[in-house]
């Protein structure tokens, strides 16, 4: 399907770098390129070649991995690596209802809406005005705003109306966030708290096992990329290491300490 104006598009080069426009079919601006016929988009689609100022590039739609990887950030945002690990083990699919904390630069919002549109939501408790506005900024850009709603407040305290299929916490204390929140959760409901030190993966364990949360376990993913060339491949002597620790559970029907 070619692309349409005001759509989020980028080029990309053979060396990888992407560069960022909104289609227009009049004169466009584009960063680092200067001015540029916007007309010669008209009848372009995905994965088309354009030479533009004598160098070859190819157009694309970002897909969720690039839109993460293009935010405008301020907090520091969790990584494809371990949104993907979330969304599989929250089982978050489409019609799914979400409540998560913290909103930080959109980077996870932006997965989990992917993920429950068309049919789903996505609540999200933030304690920072400015990270909220951040978020909503990053998020329009993907066009699933209208599934989104946030809510300025502590999680150790706020009361907001929402029953959810997954909890997703991203805070440095989830335990202290977890009794008032624990409502908002139905009977068999996921819950996925990323936390980045090992004390803080301890407390939020003990927590969901006191709480009676079942199926309770902690990862942390590792990823590292390959160099591949004619004649020789290597792993990569870069790799994305530590980010941060994955604590996952299940809330059953048996309400602990209530």
């Amino acid at each position: 399907m070619p692309f349409e104006e005001g759509e989020t598009v980028y080029l990309a080069d053979g060396s990888g770098k992407r560069i960022w426009l909104k289609v227009s079919y009049e004169m466009l601006k584009i960063q680092a390129l200067g001015t540029v016929d916007g007309s010669r988009f008209r009848d372009l689609d995905d994965g088309s070649p354009i030479s533009i100022v004598g160098k070859d590039y190819h157009v694309f739609r970002p897909g969720i991995v690039e839109l993460m990887d293009s935010l405008d950030r301020g907090a520091q945002i969790i990584t494809p690596k371990d949104a993907a690990t979330i969304l599989l083990n929250c089982d978050i699919r489409s019609g799914s209802t979400i409540l998560e904390v913290g909103a930080g630069s959109g980077g996870l919002t932006t997965a989990l809406l992917n993920a429950v549109a068309p049919a789903g939501s996505v609540h999200t408790l933030e304690l920072k005005e400015e990270n909220a506005k951040r978020a909503l900024k990053n998020i329009k850009r993907t066009g699933l705003d209208g599934h989104w709603e946030y809510t300025i407040g502590d999680a150790r305290s706020i009361k907001v109306d929402v029953t959810a299929d997954a909890l997703i916490m991203d805070m440095p204390d989830p335990w202290l966030a977890l009794d008032n929140l624990y409502g908002n959760l139905r009977a068999g409901g996921r819950i996925c708290s990323y936390v980045p030190n090992m004390n803080q993966a301890e407390k939020i364990v003990a927590a969901l096992r006191d709480k009676g949360f079942a199926e309770v376990y902690a990862l942390e993913n590792i990823q590292r990329g390959l160099e591949v060339h004619p004649g020789g491949v290597r792993p990569a002597f870069e790799m994305l290491g530590h980010t941060g620790y994955l604590i996952f559970g299940r809330k059953t029907s048996y309400d602990a300490g209530k």
